[in-house]
Formats: C-alpha cells, structure tokens, sequence
C-alpha cells in the first residue's frame, strides 16, 4: 500500500558542536514543527524523485546506485541500507518502489534539513519491506544515516541531525565514544534521553537568514584540526589545546544546561546559550572564519539580546543558516518584529522567521 511519511527539523541548542563531530560530548537538540516528507508506492522499478527531478533504476537494480550530483542524498540512503541489510537485497528483488521527497525546511538553513531525506528513504523502505524492526531499529537508521553521509558522499558529520528527527522531543544526546566514527556496531549508539516529560516548553523565536551555507564544509575544516589537536594532546599531556579546551567547555553548557532546565531556571539556561555562541564564534575565528559563525548570524544575535532575549546562539555549522532566540514568555512576537526590522534595514529579503514548537513526534509514518 501507499506509505506516507513526515520528519520534523531539529534545532540544536546547547553543546554543539560536540555531536561527535568535532568532540564527542552531548547536546541538548529538539525535533520542531519544520516538516520533510515523503510517499511511497508500490512500483515496476526503483524510481527515486525530488523537486522536479526523477531517475528510474531498472528492476531489480544494480547497486550501489551511482552518484551523478542529483538525488545522491536518496540514492546514499538506499545504497548504505542495500549494503547492510541482507533483508532488504532479497526483497527488493520481488518488487520495485517509487519514493518521492520534498520539504518545507528551507534549503541550507542550518536545521538538518539534507539529513531529513536521508532518514525519510531509510525510514521509508523499512516500512515499505516490512523489515526486521528489531535489527533495523531507530538507534541503527540514525547511526545509517550518519555513514551514508559521511562513508557514501565524504560529508563531514555528526550525530544530532540523524537521531533527532528520528526520535522528536526536546533531549539530551551523549555522544561519549563516538569521536572516531568507528564503523556500524564498533562504538556505541548515542544516549537519547527526552526531556519533554520533565520541562516546560520554550518560549523560542528563530529566523533563517537566507544565506546559504554548507555546513560540510565548516565542519570540514574544524573536525580535522580538533583530531589533530586531541591526538597531540593524547601523546604529550599538558594543557589542553585550543580546540580541546573550546570544545569542552561547549558540553559543559549542555550538561549544565540540562540541570537548568530541570530546574525551570530560563535565565540560566539563556546564559548558557550565550556561552555556546561565544564558543562557537571562538572557534571559527581559530579555525579560519575570517567573520566567525557569520556576520549575519551575530548580527541578529546581537539584536535579540539588545531587545530582552535571554540568549541567542546560531544552531547548525554557522556562517549563515539559522539562529534562534529564548525569550520571556509572551515577548516572542516584539523579537520576530524587531528581526524583521533588522533584516529589511540590511536588505536580507529571503529571511524566514518563527516560532519553533518542539515536536514530540519524530518520524511519522501512515498508510493511505
């Protein structure tokens, strides 16, 4: 039968960017109410289709399917899974698929929206083959998604914007043991613990600057210098080195952040988020960012904590995407106002602004 499937965005609040990717720390992420889609339908043929674009395989296909610049976040997916699941190579004998993607995430906004069709792929052919949901759990399409990325397209990546969309919720992610990116089952899956249960909502208020940026290629040039840096400090000790001692004190935001959080202390927890920009910001000065996490993404900082914000930080790899703002409850609208004043005053005319609603769902699939 035809499957439909939904999967929310994710913004990352405290600790990046210690997802496993420039350290293996934790995060506090949240899965919000910006949506990717897919539908999948019984077809002759593997028949793979997103914005206007469409490539047909013959049946059954040869894998791994090649990569030419289009649709390769869909075809990584069904090749990472093809290669991992002897399941899915016997049944995708007996019959082909037609999955088609779009999104409502704004392109290269910093909110993992390239990851969300990946995941929806995967997502989406586990349900469609009826696959062992033991084997192919959530903690392994999110550890899949991660490696079709990375192992598949040479993308420089974590762990958040795989496992949240997954799971939904408001949580804290422990990415401890995964800095190496050792292969599937040879290091552990990352902790998820929702916090949704625990805390009240938060009074957020984002915009996406309109400015494209890949954070592949941040992340491309930060994760090598940090590895650089810990392996020197593994063989000689001392101090820690820059990047060690940024990216430590980033988790330290996330686990502090968590007991502010618990404790219903917003001013803290604000606080905190201010401390991860400054890190952040830090960092990409030292790694060669000549305007830091971007001089778009500063500015709108800056406003928001000149108009009451408690905190303001970027969410993704910076230099353009997305940032977002924790408020005092019912202040919400007067920051989105005085955003959009900001952005026209600086001719940024593609700027998206609202107010994220965390999501305790995350991938949603139903039957027609």
């Amino acid at each position: 039968m035809p499957i439909q499937l939904t999967i929310p965005a994710r913004i990352n609040i405290l600790g990046n960017p210690g997802d496993a990717n420039e350290g293996d720390f934790a995060t506090i992420s949240a899965a919000i109410d910006v949506f990717a889609h897919a539908s999948l339908a019984p077809a002759s043929a593997l028949i793979l289709e997103m914005e206007g674009i469409r490539q047909e395989f013959a049946q059954p296909p040869s894998f791994p399917l090649p990569y030419d610049g289009q649709l390769d976040l869909m075809k990584a997916a069904c090749n990472r899974l093809y290669h991992f699941s002897p399941e899915l190579r016997s049944k995708m004998q007996l019959g082909g698929v037609h999955i088609r993607c779009w999104s409502h995430v704004p392109r290269q906004s910093g909110l993992g929206g390239s990851s969300l069709f990946v995941l929806l792929v995967l997502g989406g052919l586990r349900h469609f083959y009826d696959l062992d949901r033991r084997l192919h759990n959530d903690y392994l399409l999110g550890e899949l998604a991660q490696r079709a990325e990375a192992i598949e397209l040479g993308i420089t990546c974590g762990f958040a914007d795989r496992y949240v969309p997954l799971f939904g919720s408001l949580a804290y992610l422990d990415y401890r043991g995964k800095l190496h990116h050792h292969h599937l089952n040879d290091e552990p899956y990352v902790t998820y613990e929702r916090l949704d249960n625990l805390v009240d909502g938060l009074p957020l208020v984002a915009i996406t600057t309109g400015i494209q940026h890949n954070s592949g290629n941040v992340h491309g040039c930060m994760r090598p210098r940090y590895l650089e840096e810990q392996a020197a400090w593994e063989k000689t000790g001392g101090e820690p080195l820059p990047m060690l001692r940024l990216m430590r004190a980033a988790w330290e935001t996330a686990w502090r952040g968590k007991i502010a959080l618990l404790h219903g202390d917003l001013p803290t927890f604000g606080a905190l988020m201010n401390t991860n920009h400054r890190l952040v910001d830090e960092m990409m000065h030292y790694c060669g960012f000549e305007d830091g996490a971007g001089w778009a993404d500063n500015l709108f900082i800056q406003a928001a904590l000149e108009h009451g914000a408690l905190g303001a930080k970027l969410t993704g790899a910076g230099g353009g995407g997305s940032v977002f703002a924790l408020t005092e409850p019912g202040q919400e609208d007067n920051l989105a106002q005085a955003w959009q004043r900001l952005a026209i005053s600086h001719h940024l005319n593609n700027v998206f602004i609202f107010q994220p609603r965390i999501c305790r769902q995350g991938l949603v699939i139903t039957e027609e």
